[in-house]
Formats: structure tokens, sequence, C-alpha cells
């Protein structure tokens, strides 16, 4: 028998104003990439799966944008995600489709209606928590030399594969 996830797991957000805002203290909107290449398509229904596999409960990630630049909520605001160990407490999770390119290199994919989603999606989260920094999740891999700054050498991956720190 298939396995199959409720959509009460999950639900598109036609409108990027309609979220919700959490009573939780958000330090950090973090971005992260399905690290999936443009031809294999990873849907919530799918996503939600895999990270059940893994012994969540549900999705990691709060928000999710698909490659058609689709915007769904996986987790509830108001529950700490499962997405950047040490810093899931006082962030809000966020995914885009892709990551990967054909050749299973890390690439920023976005496709424009992804950026385009993604950039609404972070205007309006910033909005809602003025006080936290926008990173990457490989913004938060450990200062390996202890000189106060993440370089690319220091990364312990590349997702979410563009520099996330634009939408500060």
């Amino acid at each position: 028998m298939r396995n199959t996830i409720a959509t009460r797991e999950w639900r598109e957000i036609s409108n990027p104003n309609d979220l919700v805002t959490t009573k939780r203290r958000i330090d950090l909107l973090v971005v992260h990439c399905s690290a999936t290449r443009p031809q294999d398509r990873y849907l919530p229904p799918q996503l939600i799966q895999d990270h059940k596999l893994r012994g969540f409960a549900t999705a990691g990630y709060h928000y999710y944008v698909t490659l058609e630049g689709r915007l769904y909520a996986l987790r509830h605001v108001d529950e700490a995600g499962a997405h950047a160990a040490g810093y899931n407490k006082f962030s809000i999770g966020i995914c885009y489709e892709g990551g990967l390119d054909t050749q299973y290199r890390p690439r920023d994919t976005r496709t424009p209606e992804q950026r385009q989603t993604l950039s609404q999606l972070m205007w309006n989260l910033r909005r809602r928590y003025p006080e936290a920094m926008v990173v990457g999740h490989r913004d938060l891999s450990p200062d390996r030399n202890a000189d106060g700054s993440i370089t690319p050498d220091e990364w312990l991956k590349s997702c979410p594969c563009f520099n996330a720190q634009v939408y500060n």
C-alpha cells in the first residue's frame, strides 16, 4: 500500500501577503534548496514523505517554492522547524525546488517565477520580522578558521546555491 500525504499537512498560498505571523522570536530566515535537478520534480507530497522517512513528523521547512513559483506552507510558523540544526528554535525555513544542475552539481537553478515568489515571500517575512537576518543554509556552517566570517571553503554544503543575504 502506497503512503499518502494528507493535504492538511501542506497548503498552497496564492498571495504572499496572506502569511501567518508567529509569536515565536524569529532571528533568522534560512533559505534552502531541495538539492534536486530541474528535470526531477520534487513537489510537497514527496518532500514531506522524504522528511518523514528521516524521522521528522512532517516537512522540516515552513515554506516551499516550486519551479512554477507556487508557494506552499508546509509547517506552521508557530512550530520550530527541522531545517538547520542548532538554529531551528528561532528561525523560519524557506526552501525552493532545485539547486542542482543536470550533472548534479550545485547551481542557482531558480526560475524567473521562483525568483519572483521568493522576493515577494522574503519581503513579506522581513516586514513581519524586521530584526531577522536572511541567510542561506551554507552560511550557518562553522567558522573553521575562527576569522569571524564563513567563506566558501568552510561551507559544509552549497545550499541554497546563491547568496541569500541579498534579501537583507
